[in-house]
Order: structure tokens, then sequence, then C-alpha cells
């Protein structure tokens, strides 16, 4: 065999060995890539879908913000930023306004971390679609609620201020029975 026919097969018995091992990699590290972008757009997705109000997957989707997001400080520092704005104990109408505001930030580093800076715009993620039946239906279970915690409230009260069966004062089942023997 001369060298030449020697360094190709060595070449080619190192492609056939060093192919599907490279390729098993790429092959891994594509799986990896897109399973992160997939946790990511189901964040941002989630965050998109509740900006009208606070639902369970909101909050799921808040609190792995700092894992799915860990590569984008952008992002995790907005995500920082409404946190502390949402930790203020009973927020007046400016601050509601300023925790609004960050959390659209917050979005918006996410539309920009996904690539769709210029399909998601501010005005996009100011204007959610709300339909009126919506806040109505709202509105009138809000309502439902408080009409309940009155009455448990006023129930309460009473229950407090009722005398009880078992009053001290009263006569005992013993003394209405000797009572009545009497007569």
């Amino acid at each position: 065999m001369e060298p030449f026919e020697i360094v190709m097969t060595i070449i080619n018995t190192l492609a056939v060995v060093a192919i599907p091992i490279v390729s098993v990699v790429v092959a891994h590290h594509l799986q990896n890539r897109a399973e992160k972008r997939k946790d990511k757009l189901n964040v941002f997705k989630t965050l998109m879908m509740s900006r009208t109000g606070w639902t369970v997957e909101s909050v799921r989707a808040l609190n792995i913000i700092d894992i799915v997001f860990a590569d984008d400080e952008n992002v995790r520092a907005r995500w920082k930023e409404y946190y502390d704005k949402l930790c203020v104990e009973d927020p007046s109408d400016t601050e509601l306004k300023k925790i609004k505001t960050a959390q659209e930030k917050l979005i918006e580093a996410m539309a920009v971390s996904l690539g769709y800076k210029d399909k998601v715009t501010w005005e996009t993620i100011q204007n959610p679609y709300v339909p009126k039946g919506l806040i109505d239906a709202e509105q009138k279970q809000q309502e439902y609620q408080q009409g309940q915690l009155a009455m448990a409230k006023i129930a309460a009260q009473l229950a407090q201020n009722m005398p009880f069966a078992h009053n001290s004062t009263a006569p005992s089942t013993t003394e209405q029975k000797s009572i009545q023997s009497d007569n």
C-alpha cells in the first residue's frame, strides 16, 4: 500500500467513527437550544395572554423567568424592576401605573430576546384585547364576592351578639322538671 492510500484509509476510518459522534453532539445541541426557546416562548405567551389580570399560569411564568432567561441579563433586569414594583404594599394609582409600565417593559424585553423586536411593538403590548362582556362579568363576580364577604361579616357579628342556648341564668332541664312536678 502506498502512503497516500494509508493516509486515505486512516481519514476514512476517522470519518466513519467521527461523523456519527459529531452528528449526535450537534443534534443534542440543537435540541437543547430549541427546548430553551420553547420555554422562553411559553413564558412570553403566558404573560402576553395575562396582561389584563393575574392567572395561576402567569404567576408560575413569572417565577421561572430567572431560570428560563438565565442567559439574558436585560430580561432579568426588567423582571427585577417589575418585581420590586409589585412588592409595594397598598399601591397608589401612580404606583399601579408604574407597575403596568414595568410589566410592559418586561414583555418588551422578552419580545426582543425572542427576535420579535419589530413584530411585537410597544403599542401591541400596551393594547390587549379585552371584550366588554368579560370586564362586566369580572365586575359582577367581584361584587358578588364582596357581597358574600359582607354577609359573612354580618353573620359573624350576629353570632357574637346572640345569647347562647346554655345560658347560666336559664334553668337547667333538671330544674325545669322539678318545677313542673311541683305544679
